[in-house]
């Protein structure tokens, strides 16, 4: 037989089928056999990784309840379903309040730390602007820090210190002018800016209503 005979059984056994087209659908069945070893390897290998991690999980809590020892008061389970809703239980948020006040310090700020800021100028505020006893034993009373200054201002007692000796100037060099600051050294927050103008127009519409 010729080369070119050869190719042609070649390819003619290799070749696409005739495909009967006619009936407009495939006519061939779904080898189910296959569909069915692989979903068996699939559960086979679920089952075996399930038991695994299963297996591990164990090993690795009896390892964990070896190192750490029994229980005691600070490493007791406690059961979180008891607390019940925060959101809806006064007395329990008031415990938890209570709890964390307890908690020694430092402690984390819920926020920005623009309350921290806020309640230390109130308290900054209640000793300037109000009488005091700095030590009661001795007699020492605070007073408000704008008497403070009136009694300052009227009396004098404040020391002045001596004048500087000022080298004399040199070519081109002019003597230097101390200009009045813009502010007195405070200045509110933000934070305290935007709760004070907040209270403000809850005032305003109170007084509306």
């Amino acid at each position: 037989m010729s080369t070119h005979n050869q190719d042609e059984n070649v390819h003619g056994s290799h070749g696409p089928k005739d495909v009967d087209a006619s009936q407009g659908y495939e006519q061939s069945d779904v080898r189910v056999t296959g569909i069915v070893v692989f979903l068996a390897a699939l559960g086979i290998f679920v089952v075996v990784t399930a038991v695994l991690c299963y297996g591990i999980g164990k090993v690795f809590n009896a390892e964990l309840n070896k190192e750490d020892g029994p229980n005691n008061k600070w490493t007791q389970t406690v059961n979180i379903r008891q607390l019940g809703d925060l959101p809806s239980n006064p007395e329990m948020q008031r415990k938890v309040a209570e709890l964390a006040q307890q908690f020694p310090t430092p402690r984390l700020q819920l926020d920005d730390g623009n309350q921290d800021i806020t309640d230390l100028h109130a308290r900054e505020d209640l000793l300037l602007e109000n009488y005091s006893w700095a030590d009661q034993s001795q007699g020492k009373v605070r007073i408000p820090i704008e008497r403070a200054m009136e009694l300052v201002a009227q009396n004098g007692f404040l020391s002045v210190a001596p004048e500087v000796k000022q080298a004399p100037l040199m070519a081109g060099d002019s003597k230097p002018v101390v200009t009045a600051p813009l502010t007195n050294g405070f200045a509110r927050t933000g934070y305290e800016q935007d709760a004070a103008t907040a209270e403000a127009l809850a005032g305003k519409r109170g007084e509306q209503k």
